[in-house]
C-alpha cells in the first residue's frame, strides 16, 4: 500500500523542488517534463500496489466476487 503514496509524492511533494524552467529535458522546462514523468510512473505504482495486495491475499480482483463477471446474481434485469 505504500505505493500509492509514490504518485502523491511525485506530483506534489515534490513540486516545490522541480518548479524550475531550467534546465532543458529534450527541449521541454524541467517542470513539463517531471509531470510527464510522474504520469508515467503513476500506473506502474498502482500495479506494484496491486501485486503486493494479491500475493498477499488482500486483493480479490477488479470485479469483487468471481461470480459478478458472468453475469450471475441478483437483479438480472428481467
Amino acid at each position: 500500500m505504500l505505493w500509492l503514496g509514490v504518485p502523491y509524492l511525485l506530483y506534489l511533494g515534490a513540486l516545490p523542488f522541480v518548479n524550475k524552467v531550467r534546465p532543458l529535458v529534450f527541449g521541454v522546462p524541467f517542470l513539463f517534463f517531471w509531470l510527464f514523468a510522474a504520469t508515467l510512473l503513476t500506473p506502474l505504482a498502482i500495479w506494484f500496489t496491486w501485486r503486493g495486495d494479491h500475493r498477499a491475499g488482500r486483493g480479490s480482483g477488479a470485479g469483487g466476487d468471481k461470480g459478478s463477471a458472468t453475469g450471475s446474481g441478483t437483479g438480472g434485469g428481467r
